[in-house]
């Protein structure tokens, strides 16, 4: 170079080279595309991993179906005392007890049929309050109202039986029939409508 301006000595600045540079810049960039696809790749094992699940869950919901309502079945009405007539039976040794109990349950509104001393094969035999007897037609019916009054005696089915009267075999531990208002109650609560579950649930 000439000139004015001349060079002396043996150092002079040094720059560096542009080849260096790009060196850099081209590392720079590779480092960014590896970690990129490393990243891609996790998400994507991520994915498959948890996309498994999803596919898992679908499929289970689609073998559960939806809780579906159930019909609920059609409630028996239970007769009214009036509809039921009673035959009241004596099977104790302690007389006048039927007609007592019979004229009792008429003034509750039964229907009075036949008032006599028990059979053979039932009399003295009834340790408890008392025995009602019907056809199985009447389990639900008639029999459930009759068993209002007197809530301690047994009752029972007889399938070959006819008709729709019931018996009322009063026992030795009969100590009179319910108290009206407990009776009342208890006719009350089985003219009630049962609750019916809404809906039919599936486990899955």
């Amino acid at each position: 170079m000439g000139g004015q301006y001349k060079i002396t000595g043996d150092r002079y600045p040094r720059m560096r080279p542009a080849r260096r540079r790009g060196r850099l810049a081209v590392v720079a960039v590779a480092c960014v595309t590896v970690l990129g696809v490393l990243g891609w790749g996790t998400l994507q094992l991520i994915d498959v991993f948890t996309g498994g699940d999803k596919a898992t869950a679908v499929g289970a919901a689609a073998d559960c179906p939806t809780a579906r309502a159930s019909a609920a079945p059609a409630a028996v009405k239970p007769p009214k005392p009036a509809q039921v007539t009673v035959n009241v039976f004596n099977a104790t040794t302690r007389g006048g007890l039927a007609q007592k109990t019979a004229d009792e349950l008429k003034k509750r509104g039964f229907r009075v049929g036949e008032v006599s001393n028990a059979p053979k094969e039932y009399d003295k035999k009834i340790k408890g309050a008392g025995l009602l007897l019907g056809p199985a037609a009447s389990a639900k019916g008639s029999l459930a109202v009759l068993g209002t009054q007197l809530p301690g005696a047994e009752r029972r089915t007889e399938a070959a039986r006819e008709g729709a009267e019931v018996d009322l075999l009063i026992g030795d531990g009969f100590k009179g029939l319910a108290k009206p208002a407990d009776a009342d109650a208890a006719l009350t609560a089985l003219a009630a409508p049962q609750p019916t579950p809404a809906a039919e649930k599936k486990s899955c």
